[in-house]
């Protein structure tokens, strides 16, 4: 019989928590370590010499209990955001295991008012968060799906809530589709809003609904299409440009330099899904090329390995690549 390493807990209580209903949180652990975690009062056990697997529970448990004895709870998403980011940089050196460079903890993205901790899913989303917390101006790059639009709303909430910028700025280049914007009945933001409904739901998915509403009717979030950007300094606020791919080289260009002091941008977009004319170079691409390598600014490319809206979406991001890459 192998050697067992066990995990006293401070009580039955904090055993639940990180079980989770039905073990479901107990079933990710085993999944991860590859071996299966035992449960006895208020222990946990696993019988595995492996020095590093022993570590790497005693990590996943403690991560766990910290959080539930800051906030009281454990979910899922905590669960999965320890066990998918938490061991960057881990690694095994002359039998000594050296600590993980960061963890989810530390990229979690707490809301004050908010419904819940926001916690990144993969290692590419907890770079991007950490980028956030970074630079001023942060490119996040990747298909349908990676989580890029939703933490740069998150974190735009978090900045906002918390007083370290007055307002949020969501913007959309609008690609018209047969149909001027101008011509469309309503008010500019009546017109616009179908195109930032993505941007509102995400919102919404962080905070209660009530609240996006009266941030947006006291003017502390403000829509608006990246043509009315023109002009203007875009001071103390966290401005979100999605669908970046859309934009025009110069529609980059003029957002890019709209930027004042203590203003946060964050430039969301899928280089497989641009929708301009052929012959038009995508500002999203441009911008990426001429301004890798600077240091205050972060670049963060996702991929289908960080699509976390479901397993489904995943599958079908992988099969357009392959087709792509068939036709290339």
């Amino acid at each position: 019989m192998e050697k067992e390493f066990t995990i006293v807990l401070s009580d039955s209580d904090v055993l639940s928590h990180i079980c989770g209903t039905n073990d479901c949180n107990l079933k990710l652990i085993e999944e991860y370590l590859g071996t299966p975690v035992y449960t006895k009062g208020n222990e946990l056990s696993i019988e595995n010499e492996d020095a590093e697997i022993q570590q790497k529970f005693k990590f996943i448990i403690d991560r766990i209990s910290d959080e539930i004895s800051e906030s009281g709870r454990c979910s899922r998403d905590l669960v999965e955001s320890i066990l998918n980011t938490g061991f960057v940089g881990w690694r095994k050196s002359d039998g000594i295991i050296s600590s993980p460079s960061f963890n989810a903890g530390d990229a979690a993205i707490q809301i004050p008012g908010g419904t819940h901790k926001v916690y990144p899913k993969t290692k590419n989303q907890a770079s991007l968060v950490k980028a956030f917390r970074k630079n001023d101006l942060v490119f996040a790059v990747g298909p349908a799906g990676s989580g890029k639009t939703f933490l740069a709303v998150a974190e735009a909430l978090r900045l906002v809530m918390s007083k370290k910028v007055n307002s949020i700025i969501l913007t959309r280049p609008v690609v018209e589709a047969g149909e001027s914007l101008g011509f469309l009945p309503g008010t500019l933001e009546e017109k616009i809003n179908p195109y930032l409904r993505p941007l509102y739901d995400s919102m919404g998915a962080c905070i209660p609904r009530e609240t996006v509403q009266k941030l947006t009717e006291n003017g502390i979030v403000e829509i608006a299409p990246l043509a009315y950007m023109r002009g203007r300094t875009l001071s103390n606020c966290a401005v979100i440009l999605d669908e970046a791919q859309n934009t025009t080289t110069e529609q980059m260009k003029m957002f890019l330099t709209r930027m004042g002091e203590n203003t946060k941008m964050f430039v969301t977009g899928d280089s497989t899904q641009i929708d301009l004319p052929k012959k038009q170079k995508s500002g999203l691409l441009h911008a990426l090329k001429i301004l890798r390598g600077i240091p205050e600014i972060s670049i963060v490319e996702l991929d289908d390995t960080d699509v976390v809206r479901s397993a489904l979406v995943r599958k079908i991001v992988m099969a357009y690549e392959i087709d792509s890459e068939k036709d290339n």
